[in-house]
């Protein structure tokens, strides 16, 4: 194993004394990497160790902050209130402290590996109970990795968590590409059907016979590409932000059109709540769609701007619902790997295409078994008819009564007991890995 630098874009590496000011996300990677002119399908183990140069160099940027005038409205129609990012920012920059998630992440077993060209980062921590249940978690934007550390003790070891031992679950979480620890891809291509099928690849390398998968946010997506392949050994996805809005709804909303006749109550709560994102709320997603490189250098350059553009997702979710520390730790993750550029052009790969809409997402091409959860305060309450003429293969359904857009980082006891359940009846499938 030996001790890698990551190198600049220009390629000077980054603890050079004379670069070190300027470096924003300079990581001491530890690895086995050797690369030959076949791809290397090993598995090599990751630490990722930030250097001091690049958290002076975050608090210098946050210090010289140059602030936008106050917002012309009493409340948060405009975005983020202005008293409300400069006392997170502030914080940021004096009292919050990056250690701690990077020894918290440097805890968990952490891998690398080169899948279809390109390096992709992942957690793996298997469970002491035996047959425990290979399930790979993907993470959306704006979040990471970190927003799925909290469920892994509850699914590995149930027991210690309320559950049963014949709950157990290894978990994978892997960081999609451009996103976290994962490379960056230099060419385009990367969408959720190409994540799909490098999830399967890193099954089949960990030497996994059958597993499942779950994801929210772009996560959903990626599973739900997965499913489509029903490559041999995947039994079955669990998706918290299910594709369920049907054609004619859809074109409504497009449309910006009045409700369809003949909702019910779900159905047309589910329609306005969807209208309200659109029309309002979705602003990100359609700049990340149509002009990345733009809003990512304004990201890039700015860990004010980062932080404002992440933190007023879903209405300002991450100021409701998640402890100031836990959404810097994301945000942090973001700046220091330098990632923003490279993890909205996600949404430029799908070419505008909606993760809610079913057509969109060929959801009737998924014959495996489906199990969704709805979170209360998620961008819509997925009805429960809209989710069944969906996905042909529903075998579980259930709406809690908290958690949002976020649902692992916020409710981690509730959703792991979601996933429980959701895979209960497909274990007996599973046998011996």
């Amino acid at each position: 194993m030996k001790r890698q630098h990551i190198a600049a874009p220009g390629g000077k590496p980054w603890l050079r004394p004379a670069a070190a000011a300027a470096l924003a996300f300079a990581l001491c990677v530890l690895s086995s990497a050797s690369y030959g002119q076949a791809e290397d399908r090993s598995i090599r183990p990751f630490k990722g160790q930030v250097s001091q140069a690049a958290l002076d160099d975050l608090r210098r940027r946050i210090a010289a902050t140059r602030w936008p005038d106050k917002e012309t409205v009493a409340d948060r129609s405009q975005g983020i209130q202005l008293a409300k990012l400069q006392e997170l920012v502030r914080y940021w920059g004096t009292g919050y402290d990056w250690r701690k998630a990077e020894a918290k992440l440097n805890s968990l077993p952490q891998f690398i590996t080169t899948i279809d060209g390109l390096d992709i980062h992942f957690i793996h921590v298997r469970s002491r109970h035996p047959d425990a249940l290979p399930i790979v978690i993907t993470h959306g934007w704006p979040g990471s990795i970190i927003e799925q550390l909290r469920i892994i003790g509850p699914l590995t070891d149930p027991t210690a968590h309320g559950g049963r031992a014949e709950d157990a679950f290894d978990v994978i979480i892997p960081s999609m590409p451009g996103f976290g620890f994962s490379g960056k891809p230099p060419g385009t291509g990367w969408n959720p059907d190409r994540i799909g099928r490098a999830w399967i690849e890193l099954t089949q390398r960990l030497r996994y016979k059958h597993y499942v998968a779950q994801g929210g946010d772009w996560g959903s997506p990626v599973s739900s590409a997965m499913a489509r392949l029903a490559p041999p050994g995947l039994l079955g996805i669990h998706i918290n932000l299910p594709a369920t809005i049907p054609p004619e709804v859809g074109a409504v909303l497009a449309s910006g059109g009045p409700a369809p006749a003949g909702l019910s109550e779900k159905e047309r709560a589910a329609f306005d709540a969807l209208d309200a994102f659109y029309k309002k709320r979705r602003a990100y997603g359609v700049i990340m769609g149509t002009r990345p490189q733009v809003i990512g250098q304004a990201l890039t350059d700015s860990p004010a701007g980062l932080a404002a553009w992440m933190y007023d997702y879903n209405d300002g979710e991450p100021e409701r619902l998640l402890a100031r520390d836990d959404f810097l730790d994301d945000v942090t993750l973001y700046w220091l790997t330098n990632s923003a550029a490279s993890s909205a052009r996600l949404y430029w790969e799908t070419g505008g295409q909606s993760v809610l809409s079913a057509a969109a997402q060929k959801t009737t091409e998924i014959s495996l078994p489906v199990a969704i959860t709805v979170f209360p305060e998620e961008v819509y309450r997925a009805p429960e008819t809209w989710a069944r003429r969906a996905y042909r293969n529903l075998t579980y359904f259930n709406e809690v009564d908290k958690g949002g857009h976020f649902a692992a980082w916020e409710q981690p006891q509730l959703f792991s007991e979601e996933i429980r359940a959701a895979f209960r009846s497909l274990r007996r499938l599973a046998g011996a890995n």
